[in-house]
């Protein structure tokens, strides 16, 4: 898991490593253990190291590759590294590191472009050629890890955070239209290639750019997840579906194993964490370290699930930590956890992921966390509805979306008013082929769009923020791929995620699988009270804020007066919201 970051010069001069100095330094905490820049001419690259696999200089980055003329800059884990390796060693390849990052280059070298579908992992990388000055850019096939960049007629930069390129200078920071509709209608999920700032874009997942020397580019989207069924499955009963989505399951957990450092679990007490754990344990893994984080109960909301996530602990023996964090921490580490977010994230889970990481760094390098579950195997409450809908739009937007276009147009300054852009994002969304039932397409847009641009930018920023590397079994793309072609009625059943229960089933006790569905509250963000609304009153209508005319007036005024009245359908704060993007922008010096 490292920080990665480039420059292509179209005219012809020369890179200045200065302007890659100021950028990588901006990545600090996702790479400590080492950094690197390679300028050759118009070319230049960039990189921050976390060392967990290969722990020697032979895997230092910027990597080349005299011999074959290549050179590279990558940021994730690829978990079929050795396999690959052992396969290209049968056709003539040796190879002077022991890590995943040369076995990409080899790869590309052995079978071009078309190598990343051999690809098992998560990813974010930069390969040049030498002699042709070309440069291939990609990123995995569920957006794990992140690749954005910036560019003119002159010039082409990237980097794993929006901040790097923004200490690159020569952006844009004027606010996009269309990002700006996403964040406050579609929960603040900003579909790519689209950011908040008109100068900045991100690269789809699943996608690879080849850019040339002239400056042409080509995008080619390599994956596409399909709920159509194969042939071979047609005929499978409900226990042929469950022992292979054990088995791959397996194989997920397995494979995220690969370390030259301990992996330890974030184990929340849900279904999700809790079967990671008892996956791990079936392979063998022992003396595993877990990790529990909770804060104040307030009212009848828990702010903790330490009673589930000691039944896993003790039945697995694992060395449990819980950390217990009251309101008053949450507080001093807001600006942090602002600071650390490509894009602002409303959802409390930034702020619980970012102590949590804080504390679990402390103790191990490496973990699995359970994200993804809820999205590839129907956890939320809106998708049973769906099942057979004949209003799918319609209905997704009203479980999903947190307002309505009439409520955004109070919200945002008229010179930001348009079209109604997420309801056709999800209608368009919808319409594409390789699912037809309501419920699939609703799947599908959730683990294709908000499951990358929500809970998985999340875990990555919040976790890279303390140099710690976050591995994600459900999203090893053969799960996912597995899941869509799951019929939905065995995704919805027992209240969700009914096939994944029954795998658990196997492998967990009961008390963890038929549990009520717990969430990660942040009580102190969801109802504003004290200093919390003291630090959002305080931005939303400092000078700085009211001169960037953002918002109108009188619609702050409303959610000032009482905060708890509004929320959003999925029980967020909407004054936080508001509060969070100014705070953002700030934090940024935008």
């Amino acid at each position: 898991m490292c920080g990665i970051l480039g420059q292509i010069n179209f005219s012809g001069c020369p890179v200045d490593p200065k302007d890659l100095m100021a950028m990588n330094a901006t990545m600090g905490s996702r790479g400590p253990d080492g950094e690197g820049l390679y300028v050759q001419g118009r070319l230049g690259f960039g990189h921050r190291r976390l060392k967990v696999i290969d722990l020697t200089q032979a895997s230092q980055q910027p990597m080349v590759d005299s011999t074959l003329g290549l050179g590279i800059v990558f940021n994730g884990a690829i978990y079929n590294y050795k396999e690959l390796r052992h396969e290209l060693e049968g056709k003539g390849y040796t190879f002077f590191s022991q890590g995943d990052t040369e076995v990409i280059l080899k790869a590309y070298h052995a079978w071009g472009e078309g190598f990343i579908h051999r690809l098992n992992g998560m990813f974010a990388f930069a390969i040049w050629e030498r002699d042709s000055e070309r440069v291939v850019l990609a990123r995995d096939r569920l957006g794990i890890k992140p690749l954005y960049f910036t560019e003119t007629s002159q010039q082409f930069r990237f980097a794993s955070t929006l901040p790097a390129l923004l200490a690159g200078g020569n952006v844009s920071t004027e606010l996009d239209p269309v990002a700006l509709h996403h964040y406050f209608m579609f929960h603040a999920v900003v579909p790519a290639p689209h950011t908040l700032l008109k100068g900045i874009r991100k690269l789809a997942p699943g996608t690879m750019m080849v850019i040339e020397p002239t400056g042409a580019r080509r995008h080619h989207h390599y994956w596409q997840l399909s709920f159509e069924p194969r042939d071979d499955e047609r005929g499978w009963k409900e226990r042929d579906w469950q022992d292979r989505l054990y088995e791959v399951l397996r194989l997920a957990v397995r494979r995220r194993l690969i370390a030259d450092v301990p992996v330890g679990v974030l184990l929340s007490g849900g279904l999700d964490s809790s079967l990671i754990v008892g996956l791990l344990a079936a392979e063998g893994a022992t003396g595993l370290n877990t990790f529990s984080i909770g804060f104040e109960t307030v009212g009848e909301e828990k702010g903790d699930e330490f009673f589930y996530s000691d039944i896993i602990a003790n039945e697995f023996s694992t060395r449990h930590h819980k950390l217990p964090v009251d309101t008053t921490h949450v507080l001093p580490n807001l600006p942090g956890c602002i600071h650390a977010m490509s894009e602002p994230m409303v959802s409390h889970d930034a702020i619980g992921f970012y102590l949590l990481s804080k504390e679990v760094s402390k103790h191990v390098t490496v973990v699995q966390s359970g994200q993804g579950a809820d999205e590839i195997f129907a956890g939320y409450h809106w998708y049973p509805p769906l099942l057979n809908s004949q209003h799918p739009v319609e209905e997704y937007r009203q479980v999903f979306f947190d307002r309505d276009q009439k409520e955004f147009l109070r919200v945002i300054h008229p010179r930001f008013h348009g079209d109604d852009h997420s309801q056709r994002f999800v209608e368009t969304h919808f319409s594409q082929p390789g699912a037809s039932r309501p419920i699939d397409k609703a799947l599908r847009l959730d683990t294709t769009i908000m499951l990358v641009d929500d809970p998985v930018k999340r875990v990555d920023n919040m976790t890279m923020a303390w140099s710690l590397e976050a591995r994600v079994p459900f999203l090893d793309h053969e799960v996912v791929e597995l899941a869509a072609r799951v019929p939905a009625e065995m995704k919805i059943a027992q209240g969700g995620k009914g096939i994944l229960k029954e795998v658990a089933r196997r492998v967990i006790p009961s008390e963890v699988i038929d549990r009520p569905k717990g969430y990660f509250p942040v009580p102190a963000l969801k109802y504003l009270r004290g200093p919390y609304l003291g630090m959002v009153k305080e931005a939303l209508l400092s000078q700085t804020g009211q001169n960037r005319e953002i918002f109108q007036r009188d619609y702050i005024d409303e959610l000032l007066k009482n905060p708890d009245d509004h929320l959003t359908p999925l029980r967020g704060s909407k004054l936080w919201q508001l509060g969070l993007l100014e705070l953002w922008l700030q934090s940024h010096g935008i």
